[in-house]
């Protein structure tokens, strides 16, 4: 898949529509249009990296922010007192089903443990 083809890259570029929570230089947060819960928001780099499998220790700079985008909107939804959680899925087996890295934050109720 060509970067041109990949919905988040599109999403970025702003050919999608979306409902944006956050953005900077490096990242942005977007509102699922699928939501698994009350608050269901997606962190995304700008850049393509299709899986967390291609991440490396060059990449610690943009993990740090992508996690720090993600207490901003905890923050900014209300939820983060209570708590949320944090998910990315690597792969089919992982249940990743578009290939950009990605971070799903979800809150705004109970989760149980283990997921899934």
């Amino acid at each position: 898949m060509s970067d041109g083809d990949c919905l988040f890259c599109r999403i970025v570029a702003g050919t999608i529509p979306s409902r944006r929570a956050y953005e900077d230089e490096l990242v942005i947060a977007f509102h699922d249009v699928a939501p698994r819960a009350p608050t269901h928001v997606l962190i995304v780099p700008r850049h393509h990296i299709a899986s967390a499998l291609e991440l490396g220790d060059a990449d610690g700079p943009l993990l740090g922010r992508m996690f720090a985008a993600a207490a901003e909107v905890a923050r900014s939804q209300g939820i983060a007192e209570q708590g949320y959680r944090l998910v990315s899925n690597v792969g089919r087996w992982g249940g990743q089903t578009v290939d950009h890295v990605h971070l799903h934050l979800l809150g705004g109720r109970p989760f149980e443990w283990p997921p899934g």
